[in-house]
């Protein structure tokens, strides 16, 4: 049986349900989502924590059931055929699955082993992951001694050991630093190339905006757009005003200008008197300055720039990609009977 027809996507998911109840109450953490993943792509889902991202992921991955929708994982139904697509599918999750009491050559061996690898071949795959991840000098130090970015490679390594067409990223890179955030995405940059696929969750717009070929924005459980970073972008204009007012108080009087001037709603930014203004002609935002220079508004910067994912979420949610109204965690201490 052909389990993985050539012309089926990566994923294709209609409408996701998953339902959870904290203190009584239901919640949909996932609430209709559609996805659809191409082969050989890195394919993003952005949100925010509590947006329903890890949730979704876990569907797919066959960790969670289903309470509403289907599934496929290279045309392989997640819900009937859930011991193939685990053949099918590696998962890094937002913490490291690696063994403490163990260093990190052992800690690959016996995932290998696990996964059905003799022990030789145990052997040389986790000699080959070291390797690839730049793990060759710590490799048989223990765990304690490794760094935050180091447990998150070996957690992908260890994703790695069977060769998966489909890798399942979940938040990879939180609370790691900013060099070791650049190692991981030339890792994932590195699996697409050699043809694999990548289905990454974030709440980092640069990570997002860096690694995606397209993006879905999730909020509140719902898809709310997706498209190409550059199509998202578009939908708050093609470029973006950026002001900075002297007095923050005048920051209401300026909006209004904005809209006069412009006809569309600004984005306030989180520093005070901050104004990012859609502008669907660059030639526009000379018109806003003077519209703000004859109501006597006086500003410290203004600078013309490309949008930014950070607008384009601002713009679909109404609020930062950081806010939440409530932890998707505590969503899922109990499921829905």
């Amino acid at each position: 049986m052909n389990h993985t027809p050539h012309d089926a996507p990566a994923v294709l998911a209609t409408g996701l349900v998953k339902t959870f109840v904290t203190g009584g109450t239901t919640n949909r953490a996932v609430d209709g989502v559609d996805l659809e993943v191409v082969r050989g792509e890195v394919f993003g889902v952005l949100g925010p924590n509590g947006a329903g991202k890890t949730t979704m992921l876990q569907m797919l991955a066959t960790l969670l059931p289903m309470d509403g929708g289907r599934a496929e994982i290279f045309g392989v139904d997640v819900a009937e055929h859930p011991h193939v697509v685990r053949q099918l599918v590696g998962v890094t999750g937002q913490y490291a699955s690696v063994d403490e009491n163990l260093t990190g050559r052992e800690n690959l061996w016996l995932f290998g082993r696990l996964l059905g690898l003799n022990p030789k071949k145990a052997r040389t795959t986790a000699d080959d992951l070291l390797g690839r991840f730049g793990l060759e000098d710590a490799a048989d130090k223990p765990l304690s001694q490794f760094s935050g970015g180091m447990r998150r490679r070996l957690d992908l390594a260890a994703s790695l050991i069977t060769r998966p067409p489909l890798i399942f990223l979940d938040e990879p890179t939180t609370g790691l630093d900013p060099r070791t955030r650049g190692q991981m995405w030339e890792t994932i940059r590195e699996l697409v190339a050699q043809g694999g696929t990548v289905l990454l969750t974030t709440q980092y717009l640069d990570e997002a905006d860096q690694l995606a070929h397209r993006i879905a924005v999730i909020d509140r459980g719902r898809k709310v757009a997706e498209g190409t970073p550059d199509q998202l972008k578009s939908q708050v204009g093609s470029s973006t005003l950026q002001l900075r007012l002297l007095d923050p108080a005048q920051t209401a009087a300026a909006v209004d200008v904005v809209r006069r001037v412009v006809g569309d709603e600004p984005v306030l930014t989180p520093e005070a008197g901050g104004i990012n203004v859609p502008l669907p002609d660059p030639n526009g935002a000379a018109d806003v300055l003077i519209g703000l220079r004859e109501q006597e508004l006086l500003i410290t910067s203004a600078t013309v720039q490309k949008p930014t994912l950070d607008e384009v979420f601002m713009a679909l949610t109404g609020h930062a990609a950081e806010d939440s109204d409530e932890n998707e965690r505590e969503l899922e201490k109990e499921p829905a009977r």
